[in-house]
């Protein structure tokens, strides 16, 4: 059989190669059976051989999301369709990139989490990071402002600027960016269910410093749909919080045009266990729910569409989380374009920060999370990131000293500036393994997505508990693989060390707390207390009807309103939320 097929091979070779004997780019039907029994005689032959010498490693090769891998890809596996697939970079579908000239042009932002303590501790970061060559900011805010409770709250003890900055009033959103030119320097928020209050904060401090509001620019994350899945930082329940989210973006399209209404963050679902493509479906399928709620509000999605960015985990297996990125931008521009009619090439284009991935840096030989963080940004900028987070080798441990974030900086600039892999545009376009896998994530996620549907779009499924559990299964399977040791972690369950070295830890003193309350109590003290009772029930009856929230968010942020204030008044009016029982 092996002589028959290669006799086939040799008499079949002109099918397959170009008169320089190059492969040919576009093979025809019999040039792809010849290369078929070409590869079954290699199969059956060089490899058989190689085989039973060397045993293969493993019985089963898959990425670390599980999808079996071939052992070679070539055009029998991937006839690449170039225009209607790949295209060209800053064209429809935009699998290439989302603008023509991408890192040619404008390198990725460089846009590192920070935030910290107070807000005097934070600024000091933000300010040494933007004169150590970031590009933009990115806010991480303590839990309970994530939560929607102030720092003197009971809710709060031991948390107050502990895993980020604590804000509480305005007064400290004017400390936290105090130097710092709104106008000119982008900043992102990572908060979700109070979102509206922190971008409130935000507008009114531009208002105050007479910034026009159409000249400040950033992103609020502001996803609540992947908190109900994944984060459970929320305020109201999933559809109060989808009208919410809808008069943000309703707001802003109006009166904030450079600002990125709504982060939708695929970076939870991951940390909370997802494979690649859950992570892309439901991340894709939450924007959809977030595109037809602004639809259904009445607005013409050229208006708003523009302004959705997206937030997407950079995981550990490097061509997965590269096709994975192209894989979201080619389903984006299809699903924007053919079910929504959009027509704006603004509209159709998914822009994308990204963060290598939390959940894969380990507490055991943390100088290895270096090593795995600089191969996941790698990653990143050959999957054609807009923006890029890099994180610290000791943040298993605590949030990041200077010495670390510098270095997590500095990988992204010798990325940028020393490996070459910026100076081309996607150069892994045209793989066949990329292009194979790319098709692989994609339809999968479709699949994820086609249920969704079924079920009547991303809220109802959320409220069934669907994409909960399915990721919950898959973080229990991938458990079992690393305690099986059937997935390999350098430094935990191989390669162990027999001592570990103690690393230099940023310690939050306790006093943090005492210092936001007693700075907390004097802005309360020093308040028009009748301006406050007035805002708050301007919110109230707002909330009650379905005038757009915004406005009267803002004027309570002008009145020194807390945030809890504003959230309570959000929960008192719209209800509260429990997660459903699961067995």
């Amino acid at each position: 059989m092996a002589h028959d097929d290669a006799r086939t091979l040799e008499s079949d070779e002109r099918r397959f190669t170009n008169g320089d004997g190059g492969e040919s780019l576009g093979l025809d039907d019999e040039g792809l059976r010849a290369l078929r029994v070409a590869l079954a005689a290699w199969r059956i032959g060089p490899v058989a051989e190689a085989e039973r010498k060397v045993k293969p490693r493993q019985q089963k090769f898959t990425t670390w999301s599980g999808l079996e891998v071939l052992d070679v890809a070539t055009p029998a596996d991937k006839r690449i369709h170039y225009k209607a697939d790949l295209g060209l970079p800053g064209e429809y579908p935009f699998t290439r990139g989302v603008q023509p000239t991408m890192y040619r042009g404008k390198l990725w932002t460089m846009r590192m989490f920070a935030g910290f303590g107070t807000p005097e501790q934070t600024n000091q970061r933000f300010k040494y990071l933007l004169a150590e060559g970031q590009t933009g900011l990115s806010t991480a805010f303590d839990f309970p402002t994530l939560m929607g409770y102030d720092s003197d709250s009971p809710r709060s003890l031991g948390e107050v600027g502990m895993c980020g900055v604590a804000v509480d009033t305005l007064r400290d959103m004017e400390v936290l960016f105090d130097g710092i030119p709104l106008d000119k320097v982008t900043t992102s928020m990572t908060i979700n269910g109070p979102a509206i209050v922190l971008l409130a904060f935000y507008i009114a401090l531009a208002d105050k410093r007479g910034i026009p509001r159409d000249k400040i620019g950033g992103t609020v994350q502001n996803d609540c749909l992947k908190e109900f899945i994944a984060q459970h930082a929320w305020v109201v329940g999933p559809r109060p919080a989808m009208r919410i989210v809808t008069d943000m973006i309703e707001f802003c399209a109006r009166e904030v045009p450079r600002w990125n209404t709504v982060s939708i963050s695929g970076y939870h679902i991951r940390e909370a266990g997802a494979t690649a493509a859950q992570e892309l479906a439901f991340t894709i399928a939450d924007g959809l729910a977030y595109v037809e709620s602004g639809i259904a509000r009445g607005l013409d999605v050229d208006d708003f569409a523009p302004r959705l960015s997206f937030f997407f985990d950079v995981h550990n297996d490097f061509f997965e989380e590269i096709a994975k990125f192209r894989a979201a931008r080619r389903m984006w521009a299809r699903f924007m374009r053919e079910r929504y009619g959009a027509r704006k090439a603004e509209s159709l284009k998914l822009r994308t920060h990204a963060q290598t991935a939390g959940v894969s840096l380990t507490a055991q030989q943390p100088y290895n999370n270096v090593v795995r963080v600089a191969l996941q940004a790698l990653a990143a900028v050959l999957g054609g990131t807009q923006s890029l987070h890099t994180n610290s080798l000791d943040e298993t441990y605590a949030l990041p000293t200077e010495e670390s974030v510098t270095i997590a900086l500095r990988t992204q600039q010798i990325i940028a500036h020393e490996s070459g892999v910026a100076n081309t545009i996607d150069p892994l376009g045209g793989s066949y393994h990329v292009e194979w896998l790319t098709d692989k994530l994609e339809a999968e996620a479709l699949d994820y997505i086609r249920r969704i549907d079924e079920m009547g779009g991303m809220v109802a499924a959320v409220e069934k508990g669907y994409p909960q559990r399915e990721i919950a299964a898959s973080a229990y399977r991938f458990q079992r693989e690393i305690e099986d040791e059937q997935r390999v972690i350098v430094g935990v369950n191989s390669f162990v060390a027999s001592e570990e070295k103690n690393i230099p830890l940023l310690k939050i003193d306790e006093t943090v707390q005492r210092t936001q309350c007693d700075n907390l109590a004097k802005v309360k003290a020093s308040r028009n207390a009748d301006a406050v009772r007035e805002a708050l029930a301007a919110v109230r009856e707002a909330a009650r009807g379905s005038s757009n929230l915004m406005p009267p968010i803002i004027a309570a942020a002008k009145a020194y309103c807390t945030e809890q204030e504003i959230c309570d008044v959000l929960r008192e009016v719209m209800g509260t939320h429990s997660d459903p029982a699961e067995f």
